[in-house]
């Protein structure tokens, strides 16, 4: 952080307002502040003084206090009950020299008070300290400001980093201890083991790395999406991004019987190829995890589609209401599964939020990726459900069309 002290040999400059009903006093402050460099405002009376200072605040204003319709305490108090020049100072200069004068002035927020007649170098000595001091306080506050922000992410981060540990070494925990199981029992009875029964212990171990491996890349997709500013975007082919994103899923369709259903033409829009494909695979994983009704026997299905301003809106069931923005593509997954309440809709985007933990396994990062990509994308995302089941949930996003 830069040092917030100016330099002894440098001098401040700012403007100025200067306010006093005497012709004579406002052009000789303002000729010797205007030969020092300053940026000089005169006003002649208190009410133009306050229409200036809101209009366009200075960095000080030398203030007379005897004027009429409006004297200089009531200019001051004015100034001070303002959120926008409260924290302008304020050098009372006065030919009013008594101790109680003074004490008002101060009371009323005035940073100085300088006797009339004055001296010019009194004035310009006061002047130039008083900016020095307010061009801190400002730098001080932004830097502060600054130093919240960096503390409020730091926070998050520490937050999200938290939490990320504690589900991560719970999920990790489970797959770690049967990949260390599967391999003890290969290599304690391999000599001794069906061939059949090898291949199924190394199916289940090569499985059980994948998961680890999901959750080692959501991670890093969470790190890359919270500290890129300026991603490079493109026009996307959304039916080729789709396609690679199903392909990536085709082992998870398989084993749950699930049904996609998707139209056989896409729009172009504008958008980060991995990331887009990040925020697809997240959707439709999550379609096959909680659709259909094992129960009843019932397997996932899955329809995918996109709304446009050319396109009509999808015979949904139900009532769900899907956004359709001007120059925006409306993208959304529907599965056939139990659905969700109004406060598990609210919480649905929060990270390491989880649901029907009986039915699938997860560590609960998925959505709140898709929000920040798509956020970071320019667009939007939302869930639909109305909690019915069989009705299951549509979530949707938007994303800019090319």
């Amino acid at each position: 952080m830069a040092l917030l002290q100016p330099q002894p040999e440098s001098r401040v400059t700012g403007d100025v307002l200067i306010v006093d009903d005497t012709p004579a006093n406002l052009r000789l402050l303002a000729g010797m502040l205007s030969d020092q460099g300053y940026k000089v405002r005169p006003a002649p009376n208190g009410k133009l003084a306050l229409m200036a200072a809101h209009a366009a605040p200075p960095d000080l204003i030398l203030l007379d206090i005897n004027m009429p319709d409006m004297n200089g305490y009531e200019v001051c108090a004015a100034l001070k009950e303002d959120p926008l020049t409260r924290d302008i100072p304020v050098i009372f200069i006065s030919a009013l020299d008594q101790t109680e004068d003074k004490v008002k002035a101060f009371t009323l927020g005035g940073v100085d008070y300088i006797t009339k007649p004055f001296q010019i170098e009194e004035v310009l000595a006061r002047v130039q300290t008083h900016l020095a001091l307010y061009t801190l306080r400002r730098q001080l506050s932004a830097a502060n400001e600054e130093l919240r922000i960096a503390n409020a992410e730091l926070a998050a981060s520490n937050a999200d980093l938290e939490a990320f540990a504690r589900t991560v070494a719970h999920d990790l925990k489970n797959p770690l201890s049967a990949v260390i199981g599967f391999s003890s029992l290969l290599e304690a009875r391999f000599t001794r083991m069906e061939p059949e029964k090898i291949a199924d212990n190394l199916h289940r171990i090569t499985r059980t790395g994948y998961k680890m491996r999901d959750i080692v890349d959501e991670l890093l997709l969470l790190a890359s999406v919270r500290h890129s500013d300026n991603v490079p975007t493109a026009p996307l082919d959304m039916g080729a991004v789709v396609a690679e994103a199903v392909s990536r899923l085709e082992l998870q369709i398989q084993e749950t019987h699930a049904t996609l259903v998707m139209p056989e033409t896409w729009p172009v829009i504008v958008g980060h190829a991995a990331w887009v494909e990040a925020v697809w695979s997240n959707l439709v994983s999550n379609a096959l995890k909680y659709g259909g009704d094992a129960a009843a026997d019932i397997p996932p299905r899955v329809e995918i589609g996109f709304l446009s301003s050319a396109s009509p809106p999808p015979e949904f069931p139900c009532s769900f209401s899907l956004p359709r923005l001007p120059a925006y593509v409306t993208f959304w997954v529907r599965d056939n599964g139990p659905g969700l309440n109004a406060d598990e809709c609210a919480r649905v985007f929060v990270p390491f939020t989880r649901f029907h933990h009986e039915r699938a396994e997860g560590h609960g990062l998925g959505l709140s990726i898709v929000q920040r990509i798509v956020e970071k994308l320019g667009g939007q995302v939302g869930v639909e459900s109305t909690g019915t089941p069989g009705e299951g949930c549509a979530f949707w996003f938007t994303l800019p069309e090319s």
